[in-house]
């Protein structure tokens, strides 16, 4: 006899993706036309009920999809509809390990280029937008939220810091697929992250999140500081050591 499907075994959308189907769905319908302005946070906040760090992370996911482009300080922006078939472009639940991992692998030449370039080109905006991703990403770990928006719009804002339009569109079509989703929210504040020096062998046993902000920060540093072989090598050991924590899933 067949037993009934239990309702509570069954996993609802998260909030930030109920975001993306509403606002995809107002693109698809012709309601955002191509050009026209996505409504601001707060009005996204108020029309699906959620908080501004999940329409942030929506609006991600959105511009990984090609469905929107972002100007910082101005707005989101509805995108001419692109021709399928890039394997790029498969939905984030829909890959595999191994097509992340693949992913990864072709992260590590493009965003060390990019991160070598970015110190060579970034601007004064370009570095204190970096900063304050840094920023949103250690106070979203230490308060147990989300931080896919966070590490994305940190690694875009390096694309665009090259002043070339192609990082950011490969950038954009890998989307958030190789971010590590956050855990649920934890009772008390996470430990104050140490700077590390580069280099530094990986401690196993420490919050894969503290490694990421700290491996971050030492792109940052080095892109702040115009050294642009630090910068390449610093995103080459972060993506690196990214995928060896991918692969460790695996067993």
């Amino acid at each position: 006899m067949p037993q009934a499907t239990d309702p509570s075994s069954i996993r609802a959308p998260s909030l930030s993706q109920r975001v993306v189907d509403g606002v995809t769905q107002h693109i698809r319908g012709g309601e955002l036309k191509p050009g026209q302005r996505v409504p601001p946070e707060p009005a996204l906040m108020r029309e699906f009920g959620v908080s501004r760090s999940v329409v942030r992370e929506a609006v991600s996911r959105l511009q990984a999809n090609g469905l929107v482009r972002t100007r910082h300080g101005v707005g989101s922006f509805v995108l001419a509809p692109q021709p399928d078939g890039s394997p790029l472009k498969a939905p984030d639940a829909e890959l595999k390990l191994q097509q992340k991992l693949a992913m990864l692998e072709l992260r590590l030449s493009l965003e060390s280029d990019a991160a070598g370039l970015a110190a060579q080109r970034r601007t004064a905006e370009q570095l204190a937008a970096m900063e304050a991703a840094l920023d949103d990403f250690n106070r979203q770990h230490t308060t147990g939220e989300g931080t896919v928006e966070a590490d994305f719009r940190f690694h875009e804002l390096i694309a665009q810091a090259t002043g070339n339009e192609y990082f950011v569109h490969v950038l954009r079509s890998m989307g958030t697929a190789t971010i590590p989703r956050g855990s649920a929210r934890t009772s008390r504040p996470a430990a104050p992250v140490k700077s590390p020096r580069f280099g530094e062998p990986t401690p196993q046993l420490r919050s894969g999140k503290e490694i990421t902000a700290q491996e971050h920060r030492a792109v940052f540093d080095a892109i702040a500081r115009g050294d642009s072989a630090m910068a390449r090598a610093a995103m080459y050991m972060h993506l690196n050591n990214s995928r060896e924590r991918l692969k460790a899933t695996k067993h």
